[in-house]
């Protein structure tokens, strides 16, 4: 966990970062929890194999890319982890329209990963054009 004093000096760029790391981290908990309600709840198994695998994948992802190799490795590994959440959000709406869980409950994990889509397109816009520069 950063320091009060890591976080009043840190760039925007880096509060940013801070900020989706946190945001996919507790989106991935969610997923899990959603995982663990459709296998053993709703008798699913496939749809929530693979949501467990994109949901989870997003923060990985971001996490992978606090230590890149170069702008490159860096944008590869958040341009992944935007196909990830889009992937991610495809599969909350399946769910949903299959009535595997509620639109409520749906609305609620598709709002988190709208943001979380919003942050990175953001973020790989920024260092595309930092790239090409």
């Amino acid at each position: 966990m950063e320091s009060n004093f890591e976080i009043i000096y840190a760039s925007e760029d880096e509060k940013r970062i801070m900020k989706i790391q946190d945001l996919a981290l507790d989106f991935a908990k969610r997923i899990v929890e959603l995982y663990k309600y459709l296998k053993y709840n709703a008798d699913e198994y496939v749809i929530s194999n693979q949501i467990l695998r994109s949901g989870t994948s997003v923060g990985a992802n971001i996490s992978e890319s606090k230590y890149p190799q170069s702008d490159a490795d860096y944008l590869s590994k958040m341009n992944i982890a935007l196909k990830e959440a889009s992937e991610t959000e495809f599969w909350l709406m399946l769910l949903r329209d299959c009535h595997y869980i509620t639109k409520e409950q749906a609305d609620s994990l598709l709002n988190d990963c709208s943001r979380i889509i919003k942050i990175l397109i953001g973020i790989v816009r920024k260092v595309s054009s930092r790239i090409k520069k």
